[in-house]
């Protein structure tokens, strides 16, 4: 067997035999996931939560301030901030928060790769919350959550941190850049279907991690899947120009984007980089 196809072949034993090490949830963001799903909790105790930790405080204060939330009055207190975001989503914001803390690597040539990869889904999640936020002021009663949206966005690419975990643990041959590259295009999205699973998140985010970037899963309606392969053309992540151009029209069509060239208007780059500076 060729050193080029050994860790695509480990990988894929792995899956088949539920032996890949997956990547944990920090312990603060199952804290608030849980709280979030119980119809009990109230403000208050959410509050009390996050104030745990305070990374996650100071990223709560960052987001209620923002130019997307912020409303003049400056926000001072992990309370006020889970007041002004409301507790629906700050289970998403808190989730997409604390991904961040897991892409990281004793590893150089890891360590970069787990770095563009954050910085890349970033990018990515900016361009895709924009737009619906876009979207949802002209289709108010859109059946689409902007919340949902955040974490899916956030979480599209999570497949890439088991590949290169296991690179991690054999450094000398697999810590390389063109083995890398070569997983984590042929495995990525399978892998990040097994992630999302485990970490108990609903079927439709399954999917969407499994199947966002196979360009032949085309939903008919609206669907979250659209906005964040609308983040990956605008970077360039699909390299196909004219499969690009199509989707662009189509989102035309679905009123997702005003014309074709929306996403290059200034307005438009104004509210992206105030999304990308609430994860910066």
């Amino acid at each position: 067997m060729g050193t080029e196809n050994a860790l695509y072949t480990i990988l894929v034993e792995k899956i088949k035999q539920d032996a890949l090490v997956l990547p944990t949830l920090p312990e603060i963001a199952l804290k608030v996931r849980e709280a979030a799903d119980n119809p009990d909790v109230n403000l208050n105790q959410m509050s009390e939560i996050i104030a745990q930790d305070p990374a996650l405080s100071l990223g709560m204060l960052k987001v209620a301030n923002s130019a997307l939330l912020g409303r003049g009055v400056k926000v001072e207190t992990v309370s006020q901030a889970v007041t002004r975001i409301g507790l629906r989503q700050i289970k998403s914001i808190a989730t997409a928060m604390a991904l961040e803390q897991v892409f990281v690597s004793n590893n150089k040539v890891v360590s970069m790769y787990l770095k563009k990869s954050w910085e890349k889904t970033i990018d990515v999640a900016s361009i895709a919350i924009s737009l619906m936020t876009f979207y949802k002021k002209e289709n108010k009663h859109s059946s689409l959550s902007l919340d949902e949206l955040t974490l899916a966005a956030l979480v599209h690419s999570i497949g890439v941190l088991p590949i290169l975990t296991e690179a991690e643990n054999h450094p000398d041959v697999f810590a390389k850049p063109e083995f890398l590259q070569q997983a984590i295009v042929k495995l990525s999205s399978n892998i990040g279907a097994e992630v999302t699973k485990a970490w108990g998140f609903s079927d439709e985010f399954i999917e969407l991690v499994k199947s966002w970037s196979d360009l032949t899963v085309l939903p008919k309606e609206t669907h979250y899947l659209d906005f964040i392969r609308a983040g990956a053309i605008y970077h360039e992540i699909f390299k196909n120009e004219s499969t690009c151009e199509v989707l662009l029209k189509s989102y035309v069509s679905k009123g997702i984007l005003p014309d074709v060239d929306f996403m290059q208007t200034e307005e438009f780059l104004e509210m992206t980089e105030n999304v990308k500076q609430m994860f910066s």
